[in-house]
């Protein structure tokens, strides 16, 4: 086989052609490969059902490349920093900016400048921390395909798992359900292969793929994308097995594959997540305040002092002082360090934004296996159909979970079928000499797994046994073996059977029905006439963090629903064991026919559903978002992969399968489910510490505009020159990024948090006049001292006056506002935001005696200023203290009229 892929040379390489003119090459290359016969496609790919040589493959990687699409790789520095140059605040800082250049006011520009560049350069320089930190958290959980290949010509074929990127055209992977489509492929061979293509047509509903066409329209080229997603022998990127299972080879990876070329044409955006609505928001609000005050300042000094322009100067440095340009700096660098921190839990956040909505969760919905139980199954029992132990229906079982594993297209061993192997083996019942030549592995439609078996020494008898839940079995069953004997089933052993299975179950003993038929040939469809020849018990051992764990998201706030497929009595029974108090536990079959304001009402109510299906599952995740409440969703599943996109934040565990790694934004590397409540924590801790720079910067600057409005009445001159309002807030600006490493109070862990600009707008109306009182009395120590008199050395005075209060004045708001108890010594702030009130601090005293003084127009202080104006800087601390200590008792009394698990809309705030 040669490693020079001369005939695959036709296939564009991820670096071809723009996705625009690309689409049509792509259906054009499928077209052509759908035609083929199995063997002319292997042929064109150079390659063969045993795979390819690993030689082989490398020299393809080296050609092809990563199997990646354009854009989801090492983060770029050219769209960073575009973004940060188009920031919102920033660009208000350019039209600023330009206007100051305008009027001649060269200075101001200079200094808005400075800013505009800090700004720019700690946001590039923060996101590219802030993707690495993702990049390396997303590598952590890889997505892997079986793949087969050979070693050498000589050497047999050998299925193993490799990472996805490291596919090539030409080799053969073998699907199951739950495994993500990894490249574009051929089906080559299938069983009951059912793919998910919803990520490329919206189509909810799985698609019948199979290798061959039968009696089905050949694939036409001229059928557009809707003739292409149907064609049943090809596979896409993206996509997912929901069930069956497939041999297939890969035709095409990474920008080459139809996926990328959508990609690259369409250029998809990420959903809005409720952290995006949220900063959006506020930064409305803020931008909203500023396009107000500005225009108020200037009218306000223009009509009292009649000096147009200086007005405008002044206006115009108002604005500068009301734009938080530092905001998505701030963001990115608290988030990145959330992120890291969470690692220290075994918590790997995939985007970094879902850490902010992890925080803010309410409620979170939970499959009940794999989460609130191990993974490791015990059997309990086998029975007959009168409950009586019977080796019988372990040995059918137990052949039934060898059939499943042995077909070519054959998915992995899964836990039950582990245990009952497990159990066999140790119990000394035979089950060699069995082969399987048709199989339909579990998934969560059939909920029951189906083979067809034959022994080797009676090749011309086939066995068809089927294991599943007993609701989906017995139905299909006309009669049960007692005793080596067939006898008819009658109505009343229907419901005998159902209550022997019911008081299991009751028990916490999830069981499953056996049942076999001689047939031939073997249908995949759903079997009828076959005969019960009993039940297989076994148990789900709750976690043993599992207690402890929901304990600590109650006292977090969280409101536990556990969603299952399973049995309502062994649902109930697991979540009594774990702590959790079931209630009525509502079936799926309930829930069907509701509408969504019923099923809001219902799903809020409701702690246990049982026996729903995975379209259910999402279903009531959007249902309790509809109804106003941030929903996290855990599971592992094939059937939580919709529950989990549709969630605020997705979690699952480092062992699930592809699908649920994918759609998921959190991974825990471990099996400890405390993780979920110290993610929680995490996300609380690094909001809380974004809301500390808003309600700290907000309320100081609104209360610094009140007190210009109220100078510009009072005084007959300026209180503060424009390029001394922009030094200040550039100064404040950088003193409150440290906040990000801050450290949080307990009890705003308690409940869950999120962006709420009412609440934010009714923190700054009640703190912002402790501001401009204490400013107002800076005013008359300074006009005191100053005699009022209007020239330019008094003003220079009263400016340094007030940019030394104001500052200082500042500098203590971020300890006093930080937290809600007082600053103490248990009560400290972190040492990087210490070091920055020091240097706030130390400029405010500084700044005046250094060779800046004079071109900032400033001079130094006398002594009875300095201890005059410190004394004012006292009472701000009182008058602010006391304003934090009514304004958390208007807040507690609103957050006690609010349910735990409900939090403000952000998509309407």
């Amino acid at each position: 086989m040669a490693s020079a892929p001369e005939p695959l040379a036709a296939l564009p390489t991820p670096a071809g052609a723009a996705g625009a003119s690309r689409l049509p090459t792509v259906r054009g290359r499928l077209a052509d490969f759908a035609s083929m016969p199995v063997h002319q496609v292997l042929r064109r790919l150079e390659t063969g059902p045993r795979g390819l040589l690993e030689e082989a493959a490398q020299a393809r990687l080296e050609h092809y490349g990563d199997n990646v699409i354009t854009g989801t790789g090492r983060p770029r520095r050219a769209p960073q920093v575009l973004r940060a140059l188009t920031n919102p605040f920033v660009m208000i800082l350019y039209v600023l900016g330009a206007v100051s250049a305008a009027l001649g006011a060269y200075g101001a520009t200079t200094v808005i400048s400075v800013m505009v560049l800090i700004s720019c350069w700690l946001q590039v320089r923060q996101e590219h921390r802030f993707d690495r930190v993702a990049a390396t958290l997303r590598a952590m959980v890889v997505t892997t395909a079986t793949v087969v290949r050979r070693a050498s010509a000589q050497a047999p074929p050998v299925a193993r798992e490799l990472p996805v990127d490291q596919l090539v055209p030409g080799d053969v992977v073998r699907l199951g359900p739950g495994d993500m489509v990894p490249a574009d492929v051929r089906v080559l061979r299938s069983t009951d292969l059912r793919v998910d293509q919803a990520v490329l047509t919206g189509e909810s509903v799985p698609v019948v793929k199979q290798a061959a066409y039968g009696t089905g329209a050949p694939y036409r080229e001229q059928d557009g994308d809707l003739g292409t997603f149907d064609c049943p022998v090809l596979g896409f990127m993206g996509s997912t097995v929901s069930a069956g299972t497939a041999t297939a080879v890969v035709m095409a990876t990474g920008g080459s594959t139809y996926f990328g070329a959508m990609h690259a044409q369409l250029a998809p955006r990420r959903a809005e997540t409720a952290f995006d609505r949220g900063v959006k928001g506020v930064s409305r609000a803020l931008i909203g305040l500023m396009l107000v005050c500005a225009p108020l300042v200037f009218a306000v000094n223009a009509g009292v002092h009649g000096v147009r322009l200086a007005a405008l100067w002044f206006a115009i440095s108002v604005a500068v002082g009301l734009t938080p340009e530092m905001l998505p700096v701030m963001v990115s660098t608290a988030l990145a360090r959330g992120a890291k921190a969470g690692l220290r839990h075994k918590v790997v956040i995939k985007r970094l934004p879902a850490l902010h909505n992890l925080g803010a969760v309410g409620v979170l919905c939970m499959d009940k296996t794999g989460t609130l139980t191990h993974d490791q199954l015990g059997i309990e029992c086998h029975v007959d159909p009168y409950g009586r132990p019977d080796d019988d229906v372990l040995r059918w079982a137990a052949i039934n979970s060898v059939g499943t594993t042995q077909t070519e297209e054959a998915s992995p061993v899964n836990d039950l079928d582990e245990a009952l192997l497990a159990h066999a083996e140790q119990a000394g019942v035979p089950t060699e000499g069995w082969i399987a030549t048709e199989a339909v592995p579990f998934d969560a439609a059939r909920r029951s797994s189906s083979v067809v078996v034959r022994h080797g020494h009676r090749p011309g008898t086939e066995t068809l046994i089927t294991k599943g839940a007993v609701e989906q079995v017995l139905p299909q069953c006309t009669r049960l073996r007692v005793a080596g004997d067939d006898l008819p089933m009658s109505a009343a052993d229907h419901r005998r059977l159902r209550e022997l299975a019911d008081r299991h179950a009751a028990d916490g003993v999830r069981m499953l029905a056996v049942a076999i038929a001689d047939r031939r040939p073997f249908r995949p469809a759903p079997d009828q006439d076959l005969t019960l020849v009993g039940f297989v018990g076994f148990r789900d051992q709750p976690r043993d963090s599992a207690r402890a764990a929901l304990a600590a998201l109650a006292e977090r706030g969280v409101a536990v629903k556990v969603l299952t497929g399973d049995h309502p009595l062994v649902a109930a029974r697991i979540c009594r064991d774990a702590g959790i108090a079931p209630g009525r536990t509502v079936l799926g079959e309930e829930i069907a026919d509701l509408d969504e304001p019923v099923l809001s009402e219902l799903a809020a109510r409701t702690t246990v559903f049982a026996r729903i299906d995975p379209e259910q599952k999402a279903r009531i995740v959007r249902a309790l978002r509809a109804s106003g409440h941030v929903v996290g969703f855990l599971g592992d599943g094939v059937n939580d992969a919709g529950a989990l996109r549709d969630a605020d934040v997705g979690i699952t565990v480092e062992s699930a399968v592809d699908i649920a790694r994918e759609s998921a934004d959190v991974v825990l590397l471990g099996d400890d489910l405390h993780a979920v409540a110290e993610a929680v924590t995490e996300g609380r801790r690094t909001f809380g510490n974004i809301k500390k720079y808003l309600e700290i910067t907000i309320s100081s600057n609104f209360g610094n505009v009140l007190s210009m409005l109220a100078a510009s009445i009072l005084l007959p001159f300026l209180p503060m020159l424009p390029m001394q309002i922009l030094v200040q807030n550039l100064c404040f600006d950088l003193c409150l990024l440290p906040l990000a490493f801050d450290h949080v109070d307990r009890r705003a862990l308690r409940r869950p948090q999120t962006f709420d600009p009412r609440r934010l707008t009714r923190f700054v109306l009640l703190l912002g006049p402790a501001n401009t009182l204490a400013d107002l009395t800076a005013f008359a120590i300074l006009l005191h001292v100053t005699g009022g008199h209007p020239g330019s050395a008094a003003q220079a005075l009263f400016h340094t006056g007030w940019f030394f209060e104001n500052l200082l004045t500042q500098a203590a708001a971020v300890h006093l506002l930080r937290d809600r108890r007082p600053p103490s010594h248990r009560n400290r702030a972190a040492l990087p935001v210490f070091a920055g009130t020091v240097a706030i601090t130390t400029v405010a005293t500084c700044l005046p005696l250094s060779p800046l003084a004079a071109p900032l127009a400033m001079r130094s202080l006398p002594g009875f200023c300095l201890l005059s104006l410190t004394l004012v800087v006292a009472l701000y601390c009182v008058l602010i203290s006391a304003a934090k200590a009514l304004w958390h008792k208007i807040d507690a009394r609103q957050s006690e009229s609010t349910p735990a698990g409900s939090m403000p809309d952000v998509r309407r705030a």
